[in-house]
């Protein structure tokens, strides 16, 4: 039974920006680097698939954005809650009161 190999992610993306770039095909880096066709495809598809993944999430400035907004509404939502018990205290203490007479 032969031993499995281990690829550092490094090399494998190393190999699968050969092939993108054309530098290889995927036949001539099988043989080159004595590495099955098949996996070779499944290493392309997942950095190809890696790749939209970390496209699609955005930019960091994009996330910083968004992160700046929440913590904006977030002060916000604590400033209104403050502002609400203050008018329900103030309510309650004013139906306390007395009424006061007209002379």
């Amino acid at each position: 039974m032969g031993k499995y190999r281990k690829y550092t992610p490094e090399t494998k993306v190393r190999i699968v920006l050969e092939i993108l770039r054309g530098d290889k095909s995927v036949a001539q880096a099988s043989r080159d680097y004595q590495i099955k066709d098949s996996l070779l495809y499944r290493w392309k598809d997942e950095f190809l698939e890696g790749a939209k993944q970390a496209i699609a999430y955005g930019k960091p400035t994009e996330q910083k954005r968004r992160a700046d907004k929440v913590a904006e509404l977030e002060r916000l939502v604590g400033k209104l809650t403050m502002q609400l018990e203050i008018a329900k205290k103030a309510s309650h203490f004013v139906k306390c009161l007395p009424p006061e007479s007209e002379n």
